[in-house]
């Protein structure tokens, strides 16, 4: 180790010497005179490989020999010997303090065989009057003993005789080195010629020293001591824990006794009047005990900063983990600007925040926290502008830190033509760069002037790039959500019908946490006779794979209800349709059919949540019917229930990603939603207006649902019983007679003009005709008056009437094409009982009378 420590010192650069000049030179004064000479000897020791050093000083010129005051490295058993060394010894540190130059000696003696080589090298520690002490190490026998060496010890003694406090010793008179005999170096403390000189060099120590006696009493006191506690105090006698200055100091007199007890030192660091701090330590001897007085107050400070400096690290690191946590989790650019808003912001005590994207040399507004909508509302657009603060951030990727808008303005007089902030003053500009790309900036601002410090940038530009990668990440993710929803959007209806039985509202809301589109879906389908079809379906899982069997089935449902079929019937061959995708797909499903004329709502459900009905007194009630399995796991039939509905009720479909999530169980969904629902017919009686009120309390923006939603709201209204007319007809061809009266008489008492009379007469003897000629009784027909005329005739068969191509010589087969031709709209429908063939007629608009 000692070959090592040589050859480091010879290799040293003049430079590494030149900077550990410098650190000795910055360092902050009041370190009292043992702070530094152990600096000195610290440094010096460090640098030339030494293996300890020592510091001693003059207290009574050079005749007085040089006292041991302070030593680093080297253990008790060295030091003792050269606790003091008599003017005229011959040792290294008597010739350096005599000579004023670097000496060296060898090291002789009963230690030498431990150290062979060894020696120690002095040099003096001179004032502008004379030599205060001496500065010597103790160097292995291979450390480096050149020029170099010998000037950098020198420089170190003389920065260290700059700071003592102590006066300096007068000159030896000429022949002093003879007035006592040498020290033997090995030995070194021969008996001084002096009287008391440890008492002289504790009385001139720059820190308090006091020798207490058992009882307390104040035995001695060196000239600091008597500056800090006072003269007259510290002569007059008293318990050292009475003195006036040390009175304030808790439990100083219990510290005292148990140390004069013990033999453990015990250390008291104490406030001064003077607003600096000394630290009291207690030493147990013989008879007594002794209380040293250092000044503290520089070490408190340099402490204090220290961990000042750990805890604003701490504080750092703990800002940047809670933001990558939290952008981590965030998915869109609206989540990042939260996170940023909620984990930057207090940090730094700012009040807003502003991120912009740039896109065609202007300005888009990506997310703000902090500003009133009027301000935001002027931002998006905006020309991208060189010279101002924006432009420079993003022109030289440079974060820009202003204290004030009076300095922003005087960098940028342009500034105030542009949408600026009025009650903001001092921002930091950020650029977002990631991928090598510069897309936007992050403005951070704050309501009055400020100052940055130098851990505030670096911070904050770090910051400003861990959300740029954020920004970017979720940039993505909210283009391949926004190319989903509009898929989703395109498979589910554009706009509800507006029937005459049903007014009616949907929404469907997408899961948080995933760009897939899920497979929710709803329709409203118009049957005959003003009847409405009601469906809501949810394939499970998303994807596109579900979001295309949502499309399918959506469709496959609107062509079977162009048969007319039952609920039971639809789900059974939807069922077949699922079964034929693969054993993956399972699909909830209800279908149900409202009925204006009767009022009721027969429905048939394959795994799916029940429907509810909220009466116009606010009730509200689920539809019971029994539970089939989803379509692919089901086995028909499927069990239909019927249920009337009183007028005006609000029918209510809805998945189960509405009534259940992470918080929330399907039974506590759907009591919130009856409770919900409740509350908004106060409110609201429109199905759009409900709508909203629904989904904001069951699904508000704080609970995250992992599955997409679908609510339908319905308002039905039955027909009026004036506007309902029906007849028994016989099963013969007086029928057809039969019903051209009755249609004139009804639609003459329903004010109906003459065409529409002999045009309905028209269809009524056809329909009537073919029952007679095809079918089989028992005939009834119907007439409803809505937004069109409704001409129903209901047989006994289930024969399904076609249109047949005729030639000129055939003498029937054309009266369904009359039908088609008359009519806007025709068809068959099956009943419990037979079908029923339906036409539809527009009612012309009457005509306006007036003077």
């Amino acid at each position: 180790m000692a070959g090592r420590r040589g050859e480091r010192s010879r290799e040293r650069p003049e430079a590494v010497r030149a900077e550990r000049l410098r650190l000795l030179g910055a360092m902050a004064g009041d370190r009292g005179d043992e702070g530094v000479l152990l600096a000195a000897l610290t440094h010096a020791t460090a640098e030339l490989g030494g293996l300890g050093g020592m510091a001693h000083l003059y207290h009574d010129g050079v005749a007085g020999g040089l006292h041991l005051v302070a030593s680093t490295g080297l253990p008790r058993s060295f030091t003792r010997a050269w606790e003091y060394v008599r003017p005229g010894a011959s040792a290294a540190l008597a010739r350096a303090g005599r000579s004023g130059q670097v000496a060296r000696s060898p090291l002789t003696g009963a230690r030498t065989a431990a150290l062979p080589g060894a020696e120690l090298v002095a040099a003096p520690l001179t004032g502008p009057r004379g030599p205060l002490g001496v500065l010597s190490l103790l160097l292995p026998a291979d450390a480096a003993h050149g020029p170099g060496e010998r000037e950098f010890l020198t420089e170190v003694a003389r920065w260290a005789a700059g700071r003592l406090r102590l006066p300096a010793a007068p000159p030896a008179e000429e022949g002093g080195e003879k007035a006592g005999g040498e020290t033997g170096g090995e030995t070194g403390g021969e008996a001084a010629e002096t009287p008391d000189p440890v008492g002289r060099a504790l009385r001139q120590m720059s820190d308090g020293f006091l020798a207490v006696e058992r009882d307390g009493r104040i035995a001695f006191a060196n000239a600091a001591a008597e500056r800090l506690l006072g003269a007259a105090g510290t002569a007059a006698g008293a318990p050292v824990w009475e003195l006036p200055a040390l009175r304030g100091v808790p439990g100083l007199e219990e510290h005292c006794r148990e140390a004069m007890a013990g033999s453990a030192p015990a250390e008291l660091d104490v406030p001064w009047p003077d607003g600096r701090w000394y630290r009291l330590r207690l030493v147990p001897v013989p008879d007594g005990l002794t209380l040293s007085i250092g000044d503290i107050t520089d070490r408190r400070r340099h402490e204090a900063e220290r961990q000042a400096a750990v805890r604003a690290a701490i504080a750092r690191a703990a800002l940047m983990e809670q933001l990558t946590r939290a952008l981590t989790e965030a998915i869109t650019t609206q989540n990042v600007v939260a996170a940023v808003a909620d984990s930057v912001l207090p940090a730094f005590h700012a009040s807003g925040l502003i991120i912009l994207a740039v896109r065609d040399q202007r300005l888009h507004l990506v997310g703000a926290v902090g500003y009133d909508q009027e301000f935001l509302d002027r931002l998006p657009g905006t020309p991208y502008i060189a010279d101002s603060p924006t432009g420079e951030a993003l022109r030289t990727r440079t974060p820009l830190f202003f204290r004030s808008t009076a300095e922003i303005v005087a960098r940028h007089p342009e500034v105030p033509k542009y949408p600026v902030a009025q009650d903001r003053d001092a921002r930091v500009f950020l650029p977002l760069i990631a991928s090598g790309h510069v897309f936007g900036i992050g403005i951070v601002s704050f309501s009055g002037t400020r100052e940055f410090t130098r851990e505030e940038r670096t911070l904050l530009t770090a910051l400003s790039s861990v959300v740029a990668q954020a920004l970017e990440r979720a940039r993505l993710y909210d283009a391949a959500a926004t190319r989903a929803r509009e898929l989703q959007r395109h498979l589910l209806p554009r706009e509800l019908p507006d029937l005459p039985a049903v007014t009616a509202a949907a929404r469907y809301l997408p899961a948080e946490g995933g760009a897939d589109v899920g497979g929710d879906w709803y329709d409203i389908i118009p049957l005959s006779a003003d009847r409405v079809a009601l469906v809501i379906g949810d394939v499970m899982g998303h994807g596109i794979s579900e979001a295309a069997t949502m499309g399918r089935l959506r469709t496959a449902v609107r062509t079977l209800s162009e048969l007319e079929l039952p609920p039971d019937d639809i789900l059974d061959r939807l069922n077949d349709i699922v079964n034929d995708l693969g054993t993956d797909y399972f699909v909830t499903c209800l279908y149900g059919v409202y009925d204006p004329v009767s009022g009721d709502f027969t429905h048939a459900s394959a795994g799916h949540p029940p429907p509810a009905v909220a009466a116009p007194d606010g009730t509200v009630a689920y539809l019971t019917a029994a539970v089939n399995p989803p379509l692919g796991a089901a086995t028909p039939p499927f069990d239909t229930a019927t249920h009337p509905l009183p007028d005006g009720a609000l029918l209510v479909l809805y998945t189960d990603g509405l009534v259940e999530a992470e918080s929330l169980d399907v039974d506590a969904g759907m009591a919130l939603l009856a409770r919900t629902l409740t509350a908004a017919l106060r409110e609201a009686t429109a199905p759009d207006a409900l709508c909203d009120g629904v989904t904001g309390a069951l699904l508000p923006s704080h609970r995250r649902t992992d599955d997409d939603a679908a609510l339908l709201i319905a308002r039905t209204s039955r027909l009026d019983p004036a506007d309902i007319a029906s007849w028994d007809l016989p099963d013969d061809p007086r029928a057809a007679g039969q019903a051209r009266e009755h249609v004139r008489r009804q639609l003459a008492a329903w004010q109906l003009g003459e065409e529409v009379v002999m045009t309905t007469e028209l269809l009524a003897s056809e329909l009537i005709g073919n029952v007679v000629r095809h079918a089989k009784g028992p005939m009834r027909m119907r007439l409803l008056r809505s937004r069109t005329l409704i001409c129903e005739v209901s047989d006994g068969s289930l024969t399904t009437p076609h249109i047949r191509r005729t030639t000129p010589a055939d003498e029937g087969g054309r009266g369904l094409q009359l039908i088609a031709a008359l009519s806007q709209r025709w068809g068959t429908r099956y009943t419990a009982h037979g079908k029923s063939i339906w036409t539809e007629q527009p009612i012309p608009a009457p005509i306006p009378t007036g003077g």
